[in-house]
């Protein structure tokens, strides 16, 4: 259905559909197919709808009262380890796990903070999804410390990347990192971008589309980070560059 949200699992069975298909064009030798495989980059990105849409929102769903911070993180990750060990068995050898972003900075959540708060961003919130990160992080190294052999998994971390580009946004020929390029209310930040709705004229001196989503600027700089930075920066434990090397 238009518009329906596809499952990660569901995701990975598409993903099995893919590889299936595939094998006519290398007929049938399972051993060519295993070695092109191998050489493809995997970048399966997971976590942050799963916080925006489900547990920050309690009046809609019931998990955050049926889980701790600490227990949602957990159950999140050995379904998602679940779910790439799943891409390992269908051959995938080379896989990138960026981390959430500052989930409490994005225009959405400061829409809604008061004059009265001293925080800028909902800390709260930024420190309940650093759980998930540093859960990824430590899913990275057992996957590369030998349970799954022959594999390689980069985490890419993009708290460190989004905080970044909000401190040292002149640098980046950034000018608005608080408000979206397409919104309506307060930070453009109530309201995603509407049908028709006319964007900011320059939308390469916003850190934000929407309410939610960086700009493509913005990406673009991620995106250079992870492939170029020093190991252990922005990417662990090496880059992307070193990684499509392997």
């Amino acid at each position: 259905m238009q518009g329906s949200h596809i499952p990660m699992t569901q995701q990975v069975n598409n993903f099995a559909r893919v590889v299936q298909l595939m094998r006519r064009n290398f007929r049938g030798d399972a051993n060519a197919l295993q070695d092109y495989l191998s050489k493809c980059i995997i970048y399966s990105g997971m976590g942050s709808n799963d916080y925006l849409n489900n547990y920050f929102m309690p009046t809609y769903y019931s998990t955050p009262s049926q889980f701790t911070p600490a227990a949602y993180a957990t159950a999140l990750l050995q379904q998602y380890s679940r779910q790439l060990t799943d891409l390992y068995r269908l051959g995938v050898r080379k896989v990138i796990l960026p981390g959430i972003g500052t989930i409490g900075c994005i225009p959405y959540e400061l829409a809604m903070r008061n004059s009265t708060t001293k925080s800028r961003c909902n800390e709260d919130k930024n420190n309940v999804i650093n759980l998930f990160n540093s859960g990824l992080r430590q899913l990275v190294d057992t996957f590369n410390n030998g349970q799954l052999s022959g594999a390689k998994f980069v985490y890419l971390d993009s708290y460190r990347g989004s905080t970044d580009l909000y401190t040292n946004r002149r640098s980046y020929g950034l000018e608005e990192v608080e408000k979206g390029c397409c919104g309506v209310g307060r930070n453009n930040g109530q309201i995603t971008c509407l049908p028709l709705q006319t964007p900011c004229q320059n939308r390469n001196k916003y850190l934000f589309w929407d309410s939610f989503h960086p700009t493509e600027v913005a990406n673009v700089i991620l995106a250079q980070k992870a492939y170029n930075s020093n190991p252990n920066l922005y990417a662990y434990p090496i880059n992307i560059r070193q990684l499509a090397k392997l």
